[in-house]
Protein backbone atom coordinates (compact mmCIF):
# COMPACT_ATOMS: atom_id res chain seq x y z
CA UNK A 1 0.00 0.00 0.00
CA UNK A 2 0.75 3.74 -0.37
CA UNK A 3 2.39 5.62 2.49
CA UNK A 4 0.53 8.35 2.84
CA UNK A 5 0.11 11.35 5.33
CA UNK A 6 -1.61 14.58 6.34
CA UNK A 7 -2.64 16.44 2.68
CA UNK A 8 -2.22 13.19 0.61
CA UNK A 9 -4.73 12.56 -1.67
CA UNK A 10 -5.98 9.35 -3.90
CA UNK A 11 -7.64 6.21 -3.78
CA UNK A 12 -5.34 4.86 -1.30
CA UNK A 13 -6.58 7.97 1.20
CA UNK A 14 -10.36 6.77 0.38
CA UNK A 15 -9.33 3.15 1.50
CA UNK A 16 -8.14 4.49 4.75
CA UNK A 17 -10.81 6.22 5.55
CA UNK A 18 -13.42 3.46 4.59
CA UNK A 19 -11.37 1.19 6.91
CA UNK A 20 -11.42 3.57 10.19
CA UNK A 21 -15.32 4.24 9.48
CA UNK A 22 -15.47 0.69 9.50
CA UNK A 23 -13.78 0.97 13.08
CA UNK A 24 -16.00 3.74 14.08
CA UNK A 25 -14.75 6.61 13.07
CA UNK A 26 -16.89 9.23 12.23
CA UNK A 27 -14.96 9.70 8.59
CA UNK A 28 -15.86 11.07 5.47
CA UNK A 29 -14.02 9.00 2.55
CA UNK A 30 -13.18 12.07 0.91
CA UNK A 31 -9.60 10.79 -0.72
CA UNK A 32 -7.78 13.82 1.03
CA UNK A 33 -5.97 13.46 4.60
CA UNK A 34 -7.02 16.05 5.97
CA UNK A 35 -7.27 16.70 10.14
CA UNK A 36 -9.65 14.68 10.86
CA UNK A 37 -7.97 11.75 9.10
CA UNK A 38 -5.03 12.76 10.73
CA UNK A 39 -6.68 12.81 14.44
CA UNK A 40 -8.28 9.30 13.57
CA UNK A 41 -5.16 8.13 12.45
CA UNK A 42 -2.82 8.97 15.85
CA UNK A 43 -5.87 7.74 17.87
CA UNK A 44 -5.59 4.35 16.21
CA UNK A 45 -1.82 4.47 16.46
CA UNK A 46 -1.79 5.08 20.16
CA UNK A 47 -4.51 2.29 20.76
CA UNK A 48 -2.66 0.03 18.82
CA UNK A 49 0.55 0.96 20.74
CA UNK A 50 2.21 1.61 17.23
CA UNK A 51 4.46 5.03 17.07
CA UNK A 52 2.56 7.52 16.54
CA UNK A 53 3.25 9.85 13.74
CA UNK A 54 -0.46 10.40 12.11
CA UNK A 55 1.36 8.77 8.95
CA UNK A 56 0.23 5.74 7.86
CA UNK A 57 2.90 3.26 6.31
CA UNK A 58 3.44 -0.03 5.84
CA UNK A 59 3.36 -0.66 9.89
CA UNK A 60 -0.03 0.79 10.20
CA UNK A 61 -1.55 -0.35 7.19
CA UNK A 62 -0.77 -4.10 8.51
CA UNK A 63 -2.61 -3.80 11.77
CA UNK A 64 -5.44 -1.74 10.40
CA UNK A 65 -6.02 -4.21 7.62
CA UNK A 66 -5.58 -7.14 10.07
CA UNK A 67 -8.10 -5.72 12.50
CA UNK A 68 -11.19 -4.69 9.66
CA UNK A 69 -10.00 -8.05 7.18
CA UNK A 70 -11.68 -6.48 4.08
CA UNK A 71 -10.74 -9.72 1.92
CA UNK A 72 -13.71 -11.31 3.75
CA UNK A 73 -15.90 -8.46 2.93
CA UNK A 74 -15.37 -8.67 -0.76
CA UNK A 75 -16.13 -12.08 -1.34
CA UNK A 76 -14.47 -12.78 -4.91
CA UNK A 77 -16.28 -10.17 -6.24
CA UNK A 78 -13.91 -7.92 -8.41
CA UNK A 79 -13.39 -8.12 -11.90
CA UNK A 80 -10.42 -10.38 -13.19
CA UNK A 81 -8.18 -9.99 -16.57
CA UNK A 82 -10.51 -12.15 -18.82
CA UNK A 83 -13.59 -10.27 -17.71
CA UNK A 84 -12.17 -6.79 -19.76
CA UNK A 85 -11.11 -9.60 -22.94
CA UNK A 86 -14.29 -10.56 -22.86
CA UNK A 87 -16.08 -7.20 -22.56
CA UNK A 88 -13.26 -5.77 -25.31
CA UNK A 89 -14.11 -8.46 -28.08
CA UNK A 90 -18.21 -8.04 -27.27
CA UNK A 91 -18.32 -4.76 -28.39
CA UNK A 92 -15.36 -4.70 -30.45
CA UNK A 93 -13.13 -2.44 -28.34
CA UNK A 94 -9.30 -2.26 -27.82
CA UNK A 95 -8.37 -4.25 -24.48
CA UNK A 96 -6.14 -0.78 -23.69
CA UNK A 97 -9.33 1.18 -24.06
CA UNK A 98 -11.71 -0.72 -21.84
CA UNK A 99 -8.85 -1.00 -19.04
CA UNK A 100 -8.31 3.13 -19.58
CA UNK A 101 -11.82 3.29 -18.80
CA UNK A 102 -11.88 0.89 -15.83
CA UNK A 103 -9.18 2.62 -14.31
CA UNK A 104 -10.47 6.05 -14.25
CA UNK A 105 -14.00 5.55 -13.96
CA UNK A 106 -14.01 2.62 -11.04
CA UNK A 107 -12.05 4.43 -9.02
CA UNK A 108 -10.01 1.07 -7.93
CA UNK A 109 -12.97 -0.75 -6.84
CA UNK A 110 -16.80 -1.26 -7.12
CA UNK A 111 -17.64 -2.64 -3.38
CA UNK A 112 -17.19 -1.51 0.30
CA UNK A 113 -15.17 -2.25 2.91
CA UNK A 114 -17.99 -3.95 4.32
CA UNK A 115 -18.72 -5.52 0.84
CA UNK A 116 -21.97 -3.27 -0.24
CA UNK A 117 -21.66 -1.89 -3.66
CA UNK A 118 -19.92 1.85 -4.05
CA UNK A 119 -22.86 4.24 -3.95
CA UNK A 120 -23.14 8.19 -3.89
CA UNK A 121 -27.00 9.33 -2.89
CA UNK A 122 -28.35 12.51 -4.96
CA UNK A 123 -30.36 14.21 -2.78
CA UNK A 124 -31.54 16.99 -5.78
CA UNK A 125 -32.41 13.64 -7.74
CA UNK A 126 -34.26 12.34 -4.62
CA UNK A 127 -36.03 15.62 -5.04
CA UNK A 128 -37.04 15.26 -9.07
CA UNK A 129 -37.67 10.87 -8.28
CA UNK A 130 -40.20 11.68 -5.59
CA UNK A 131 -41.94 13.95 -7.81
CA UNK A 132 -41.86 11.78 -10.77
CA UNK A 133 -43.51 9.04 -8.44
CA UNK A 134 -46.12 11.63 -7.07
CA UNK A 135 -45.23 12.30 -4.35
CA UNK A 136 -44.51 16.10 -3.59
CA UNK A 137 -41.34 16.31 -1.86
CA UNK A 138 -41.82 19.81 -0.08
CA UNK A 139 -44.30 17.43 2.22
CA UNK A 140 -41.06 15.70 3.28
CA UNK A 141 -38.62 18.98 3.25
CA UNK A 142 -37.65 19.62 6.69
CA UNK A 143 -34.39 20.54 8.46
CA UNK A 144 -33.87 17.38 9.91
CA UNK A 145 -33.67 15.70 5.51
CA UNK A 146 -31.92 18.35 4.25
CA UNK A 147 -28.75 16.52 4.03
CA UNK A 148 -30.97 14.06 1.70
CA UNK A 149 -33.63 15.45 0.42
CA UNK A 150 -33.21 19.86 -1.58
CA UNK A 151 -33.97 20.68 -5.56
CA UNK A 152 -30.67 21.68 -6.51
CA UNK A 153 -27.31 19.93 -6.92
CA UNK A 154 -24.75 20.34 -4.01
CA UNK A 155 -21.63 18.52 -2.98
CA UNK A 156 -22.32 19.63 0.41
CA UNK A 157 -23.82 16.60 2.22
CA UNK A 158 -21.79 14.19 0.47
CA UNK A 159 -19.61 11.35 3.58
CA UNK A 160 -18.11 9.02 1.02
CA UNK A 161 -17.60 5.51 1.64
CA UNK A 162 -19.62 3.34 3.91
CA UNK A 163 -21.55 6.50 5.08
CA UNK A 164 -22.93 6.82 2.02
CA UNK A 165 -25.77 3.99 3.27
CA UNK A 166 -26.62 6.54 6.21
CA UNK A 167 -27.66 8.55 3.74
CA UNK A 168 -29.99 6.24 1.96
CA UNK A 169 -31.24 4.66 4.93
CA UNK A 170 -32.24 8.02 6.17
CA UNK A 171 -34.51 8.51 2.75
CA UNK A 172 -35.41 4.73 2.89
CA UNK A 173 -37.01 5.63 6.28
CA UNK A 174 -39.17 8.82 5.19
CA UNK A 175 -42.55 6.45 5.16
CA UNK A 176 -44.16 3.49 4.22
CA UNK A 177 -44.56 4.28 0.69
CA UNK A 178 -42.68 2.17 -1.89
CA UNK A 179 -42.66 4.79 -4.32
CA UNK A 180 -40.24 6.67 -1.56
CA UNK A 181 -38.26 3.58 -1.29
CA UNK A 182 -37.86 3.25 -5.34
CA UNK A 183 -37.32 6.70 -5.61
CA UNK A 184 -34.22 7.00 -2.63
CA UNK A 185 -32.61 3.23 -4.34
CA UNK A 186 -33.00 5.49 -7.93
CA UNK A 187 -31.26 8.57 -6.46
CA UNK A 188 -27.69 6.69 -6.16
CA UNK A 189 -25.53 6.11 -8.13
CA UNK A 190 -23.81 2.48 -8.11
CA UNK A 191 -21.09 0.38 -8.35
CA UNK A 192 -17.51 0.32 -10.29
CA UNK A 193 -19.13 2.67 -13.14
CA UNK A 194 -21.45 4.78 -10.85
CA UNK A 195 -24.46 4.49 -13.12
CA UNK A 196 -27.27 6.40 -11.68
CA UNK A 197 -30.00 4.27 -10.67
CA UNK A 198 -32.80 5.89 -12.59
CA UNK A 199 -31.36 4.88 -15.64
CA UNK A 200 -32.76 1.43 -14.73
CA UNK A 201 -35.68 0.99 -17.48
CA UNK A 202 -33.40 2.33 -19.78
CA UNK A 203 -31.25 -0.27 -19.41
CA UNK A 204 -33.58 -3.02 -19.70
CA UNK A 205 -34.20 -3.88 -16.29
CA UNK A 206 -37.28 -4.75 -14.87
CA UNK A 207 -37.03 -2.60 -11.84
CA UNK A 208 -34.71 -0.53 -9.53
CA UNK A 209 -34.76 -3.45 -6.99
CA UNK A 210 -33.48 -5.69 -9.55
CA UNK A 211 -30.70 -2.98 -10.61
CA UNK A 212 -30.03 -2.90 -6.99
CA UNK A 213 -29.78 -6.76 -7.17
CA UNK A 214 -27.26 -7.04 -9.74
CA UNK A 215 -25.04 -4.21 -8.65
CA UNK A 216 -24.61 -6.13 -5.59
CA UNK A 217 -23.30 -9.46 -6.46
CA UNK A 218 -19.75 -8.94 -8.30
CA UNK A 219 -17.95 -6.08 -10.39
CA UNK A 220 -18.98 -8.37 -13.42
CA UNK A 221 -22.74 -6.71 -13.21
CA UNK A 222 -21.44 -3.32 -12.92
CA UNK A 223 -19.18 -4.27 -16.22
CA UNK A 224 -22.44 -5.48 -17.65
CA UNK A 225 -24.75 -2.38 -16.66
CA UNK A 226 -21.70 -0.34 -18.07
CA UNK A 227 -21.98 -2.07 -21.32
CA UNK A 228 -25.61 -1.33 -21.80
CA UNK A 229 -25.23 2.44 -21.26
CA UNK A 230 -22.28 2.61 -24.14
CA UNK A 231 -24.90 1.13 -26.20
CA UNK A 232 -27.79 2.54 -25.24
CA UNK A 233 -27.03 6.54 -24.84
CA UNK A 234 -24.49 6.19 -27.85
CA UNK A 235 -21.23 6.54 -25.91
CA UNK A 236 -19.95 3.07 -27.25
CA UNK A 237 -18.95 4.64 -30.88
CA UNK A 238 -16.84 7.73 -29.16
CA UNK A 239 -14.84 4.74 -27.35
CA UNK A 240 -14.15 2.94 -30.65
CA UNK A 241 -12.64 6.00 -32.48
CA UNK A 242 -10.47 6.65 -29.11
CA UNK A 243 -11.88 10.14 -29.38
CA UNK A 244 -11.38 10.65 -25.45
CA UNK A 245 -13.28 13.67 -25.25
CA UNK A 246 -16.36 13.02 -26.70
CA UNK A 247 -16.71 9.52 -24.85
CA UNK A 248 -16.20 11.63 -21.42
CA UNK A 249 -18.61 14.16 -22.42
CA UNK A 250 -21.36 11.37 -23.44
CA UNK A 251 -20.12 9.40 -20.04
CA UNK A 252 -19.82 12.28 -17.44
CA UNK A 253 -21.25 15.20 -18.99
CA UNK A 254 -19.72 18.55 -19.33
CA UNK A 255 -18.52 18.71 -16.14
CA UNK A 256 -15.63 16.16 -17.43
CA UNK A 257 -13.46 18.92 -18.49
CA UNK A 258 -13.41 20.05 -14.80
CA UNK A 259 -12.48 16.97 -13.49
CA UNK A 260 -10.02 16.64 -17.32
CA UNK A 261 -11.67 12.53 -17.55
CA UNK A 262 -10.77 12.74 -21.27
CA UNK A 263 -7.26 13.70 -20.47
CA UNK A 264 -6.54 10.92 -17.81
CA UNK A 265 -8.16 8.25 -19.88
CA UNK A 266 -5.85 8.86 -22.50
CA UNK A 267 -2.69 9.05 -20.72
CA UNK A 268 -4.26 5.71 -19.12
CA UNK A 269 -4.95 4.48 -22.54
CA UNK A 270 -0.81 4.91 -23.81
CA UNK A 271 -0.30 3.36 -20.76
CA UNK A 272 -2.44 -0.02 -21.21
CA UNK A 273 -1.37 0.65 -25.37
Amino acid sequence: MDFIKYRSRGSSVAFLQELLAKLGYQITASGYFGKNTESAVIDFQTKSHLVVDGKVGIKTWTVIIERTNPADAFGGKFLEEQDLINFANQHGLELAAVKAVNEVESSGKGFLIDGRPKILFEGHIFWKELKKRGVDPITLSNFNNADILYPKWTKQHYLGGTREYERLEKALSLGGNPMIKDAALASCSWGSYQIMGFHYESLGYESISEFVDEMEKHERNHLEAFGKYLVKFGCLVHLKSLNWTKFALCYNGPSQAQNKYDEKMAKAYQHYS
